[in-house]
């Protein structure tokens, strides 16, 4: 399966999936990483990689849509036949994401649908969760909802931080989207009236997923 990334920032959980791509058993490569922005240090780790890269600054374009065409456009001349956002830090037209559907999955730093949007771990100390953690899901026009695909779970610790939760919550990121990409790529994951189900996989200790049905 051939992947775009989108990113706008550091690039964590595509450097994830690049050295997941790496092994000579995975079914998915990458095949473009686009970003909004020049300067993202994601950049960097799909050049060290030999990826394919794109800039398109959403400035120079005179709306969301134009701007969400020009990436389709892009995905679509790169070879990409499916698209994992990274830290893409956008919201996506609803054209864009009917386009992409089923074909788009993003990951979000809760247990969705708990805490949507940003400031999610302060917001998890705040109201006292016991439990966090990371969801991959495919993406849907209203933020952070659609399907999901699976979850990581994480203690809320009673010392915690934002930060030392984000960096906990960020370690099961990585193992997390990998493991989901897999499961797309190898017809194991399917949709059924916007519910999730995952044929013949046991998943690994940490992990939540929907079995088949």
């Amino acid at each position: 399966m051939k992947l775009a990334v989108l990113i706008s920032g550091r690039g964590s959980n595509l450097q994830a999936l690049i050295d997941a791509c790496a092994a000579k058993d995975f079914p998915a490569e990458i095949v473009l990483v686009l970003s909004n922005k020049a300067d993202a240090l994601g950049l960097e780790r799909a050049h060290k990689a030999g990826i394919l890269t794109q800039v398109l600054n959403h400035k120079d374009y005179t709306d969301r849509d134009s701007f969400d065409r020009a990436m389709t456009d892009a995905i679509v001349a790169a070879g990409a036949e499916f698209v994992c956002l990274a830290g893409f830090m956008r919201l996506l037209s609803d054209d864009f994401v009917r386009t992409w559907h089923d074909k788009l999955i993003n990951i979000h730093p809760s247990l969705l649908p708990a805490y949507k949007g940003l400031h999610v771990h302060e917001r998890a100390i705040e109201e006292g969760a016991r439990f966090s953690g990371c969801t991959v899901h495919f993406v849907r026009p209203a933020m952070d909802e659609g399907p999901i695909i699976a979850q990581a779970v994480v203690p809320v610790l009673p010392d915690d931080t934002p930060d030392t939760l984000a960096a906990r919550i960020l370690e099961q990121e990585h193992v997390l989207y990998p493991l989901a990409v897999r499961l797309i790529a190898e017809g194991r994951v399917r949709v059924t009236a916007e519910t999730v189900r995952i044929d013949d996989h046991q998943p690994p200790k940490g992990a939540l997923l929907n079995p088949a049905s």
